[in-house]
C-alpha cells in the first residue's frame, strides 16, 4: 500500500491483528538462518529480502505491506515477481526529497565464513564472489560485477532464484521447516547437478542471486546507498552486520538530499523525489 513521506517500509501483521507491525531496518533483523527475519514485540516476519530487493530497484521508499502470516511469499524465488507486481499497479511521487546514504570511507565487516565491504563510488555498484565446492555451481561464473541500473537489474538480476542443496531440504523438512520449498521456487541441486528440468535462468543464476540476496539486505539500512558494494563469501547475516558496522562510524558516510538540480545515481527513479 501507498505510505507518507518518510514512512519507509513497514510490514504489518493482519493475522495478529491491533495495527501489529515492524519496520524493515537493520537493527530489527533478529535472524539471518535462511534468510532475514526481521522482528519486534513479538512480532516477526522473515523471508524479506526479496521483496525489498524489488521494492529498492523500484525506488520505492515508503510502503505498508500487510501479511496474514509470519512470512513474505517466496513467490518463485526471485525478486521478478513483486517488480512486475509494483509496474502494474503503477507508484505516487511524494512531495519531498530522496534521502541516500553516501559512503565517504570504505567500511568493512569481516569473520571466518567471509566479509562484505562499502566504498565510495558516485552511483551504485555491487559486486560478490561466491565458493561452492559443488559441480554444477564450478561451471557457473562465480565472480560478478554490476553497475547497476533499474534496466540491467531488471533483467540481469532480479529473475535469479534461491538455490539449496537437496540435503539440506530432507534435514529441513525433518526438522518442520521449508514445507513450501519445491522445484517452482528454488534451483535445487543433488550432489552433481542441478535437478530444476528447465536448468537454470541465467548462466550465473547463482551468484546472481547472492548480489540481489544483498541488494535487499542493505534496504534494512533505511536509505538507498551511493557507493559499491563487495562481497566474498557473505550472506544475509554478514551483509547486517556490515551495516551495524556502518553506523558504528558515523565520520565515514553522511545521508544527502537530493534537490531538484542532481541527478540521482543509477537504480533511482522519481525525479529525485520519494515514491511510495
Amino acid at each position: 500500500k501507498p505510505a507518507p513521506v518518510d514512512n519507509g517500509i513497514r510490514f504489518f501483521r493482519t493475522d495478529l491483528g491491533n495495527g501489529a507491525y515492524v519496520n524493515a531496518h537493520m537493527d530489527k533483523v533478529v535472524d539471518t538462518r535462511l534468510a532475514t527475519t526481521i522482528g519486534s514485540n513479538g512480532i516477526t516476519v522473515s523471508t524479506t529480502e526479496h521483496l525489498l530487493a524489488a521494492l529498492r530497484s523500484s525506488g520505492i521508499d515508503n510502503a505498508n505491506i500487510d501479511l496474514e502470516a509470519s512470512e513474505v511469499p517466496i513467490m518463485d524465488g526471485s525478486a521478478a515477481p513483486f517488480i512486475f507486481l509494483i509496474q502494474s499497479a503503477g507508484v505516487e511521487t511524494l512531495n519531498s526529497p530522496k534521502k541516500l546514504v553516501r559512503i565517504k570511507n570504505p567500511i568493512r565487516f569481516e569473520n571466518e565464513s567471509g566479509w562484505a565491504e562499502l566504498t565510495p563510488y558516485e552511483g551504485f555498484k555491487v559486486s560478490f564472489e561466491i565458493d561452492f565446492d559443488h559441480p554444477a555451481v564450478k561451471d557457473t561464473k562465480q565472480m560478478l560485477e554490476h553497475d547497476l541500473s533499474i534496466e540491467s537489474y531488471n533483467s540481469e538480476i532480479s529473475r535469479a532464484r534461491t538455490f539449496g542443496f537437496m540435503r539440506d531440504v530432507e534435514l529441513l523438512r525433518s526438522k518442520n521447516l521449508g514445507l513450501g520449498g519445491n522445484f517452482g521456487n528454488a534451483v535445487v541441486l543433488d550432489e552433481y547437478r542441478v535437478l530444476n528440468k528447465d536448468g537454470l535462468r541465467y548462466s550465473d543464476e547463482f551468484v546472481k542471486h547472492k548480489m540481489l540476496d544483498a541488494i535487499g539486505d542493505l534496504y534494512t539500512l533505511g536509505y538507498g546507498i551511493i557507493g559499491a558494494y563487495h562481497g566474498h563469501k557473505s550472506g544475509h547475516a554478514i551483509n547486517n552486520l556490515l551495516l551495524r558496522e556502518l553506523l558504528q562510524h558515523k565520520d565515514d558516510w553522511e545521508v544527502v538530499t537530493l534537490n531538484s538540480n542532481e541527478k540521482a545515481p543509477q537504480l533511482y527513479v522519481g525525479d529525485n523525489c520519494q515514491l511510495s
